[in-house]
Formats: structure tokens, sequence, C-alpha cells
């Protein structure tokens, strides 16, 4: 247990036998009236964000999450299976829990599984990864950076829009958060 003022952003909390993670928290005094926390939550599991406020010295449950570095292997099934890179233990993640992150990921790419009572919560990948385009339409003579963009597909599955002037197997850096063209990356 803890009371609201050990609320800080990326603490997880249990509300109503549910975990959420703290986005945002804002300690607020009014002139008038007693102090109280003001934050914002995040559903650990449906990705739900709601606005909640908590008195003052309020007891809160806090759940303990652990985030360890893993290894993703291979893909088994609709599973995935990663490997603990410290114990070299292997898990099996099912694919809602491992959700977009598995348009993102390659084989024996480093993640960060957070997990509460062994129970794997969500997968957490590096900010932007480097993939390779394995299709794309050509280009043509005049598409310029400045221009509009086309779709590519990625050598993991996935869809983005890239600039019209990339070809069929370069490698581009990928936004894991929103699937955005960061830029090429060159060999």
């Amino acid at each position: 247990m803890a009371t609201t003022n050990d609320i800080k952003n990326g603490t997880v909390l249990r509300l109503d036998g549910q975990l959420w993670t703290v986005i945002e928290f804002q300690h607020v005094k009014p002139g008038k009236g007693g102090a109280f926390v003001r934050t914002k939550i995040k559903n650990v599991m449906t990705g739900k964000t709601i606005d909640k406020t908590f008195n003052a010295g309020l007891k809160i449950e806090t759940a303990n999450v652990d985030r360890r570095d893993f290894q993703y292997l291979y893909q088994d099934g609709a599973d995935y299976v990663f490997m603990d890179t410290s114990t070299y233990d292997q898990i099996t993640i099912p694919a809602e829990i491992v959700g977009d992150a598995k348009d993102y990921m390659l084989e024996n790419q480093n993640v960060l599984v957070a997990s509460n009572d062994g129970q794997p919560l969500y997968i957490e990948l590096p900010a932007s990864v480097v993939l390779e385009i394995t299709y794309t339409e050509p280009g043509l003579q005049g598409d310029r950076s400045t221009g509009g963009t086309k779709p590519a597909t990625l050598e993991t599955g996935a869809q983005i829009q890239v600039p019209l002037f990339l070809e069929q197997g370069t490698k581009v850096k990928v936004d894991t958060r929103d699937g955005s063209y960061l830029g090429r990356v060159n060999d």
C-alpha cells in the first residue's frame, strides 16, 4: 500500500482488480478545501485512458511490475517465444499481449517484457527500429523527398507510408509508437 503522495509517472496502480499505469499526475492544492492528486491513467491490458482524481493522503494499492530484457526468438503459431537474456529461460506470450508490437519485431531483437506475478502484461519496444522495405511501387523520375508518400511493406509484413523516392530493399527507421517513417538508414 502507498499513499497518493507516492504517485509518479510510470507507477502501476491496482484499482478495482485491474492494473493501471500513471501517464500524468498533478498535485493540486486549491486555496479552499483539501489537496488532491489529478491523474491520467492507462489500463495496462486494454490500453484505455481515463482521468481520475484522488484525495491527498488516500491509501492506494500499487502493483509490482517487473520489467526485464527479453530477446524475441520466433513465432509459434499464434504465440510468440521470448528468451530472458539473463537466465536464458524461454516464455511464450500470446498474440493478444504482443499486440501491434509484432509489426516491428524481428527475430533476435531485444525487447522489454513487463510482468506482474509472473504474468506478462505488455511488451515495450525501442522508440525506433530499422527495417527493410520488401515491397513498394517503383519511384518515377521527378519524385522528390518533399512530394507525397506511397505505401511500403516492411520485412515484418507491416505497411507504412514512405516518401516517393524510396525503393525496394532500402532500410528505413520506423517509429514503433505510431508506425511513422523517420528516415533512411545507410549501411
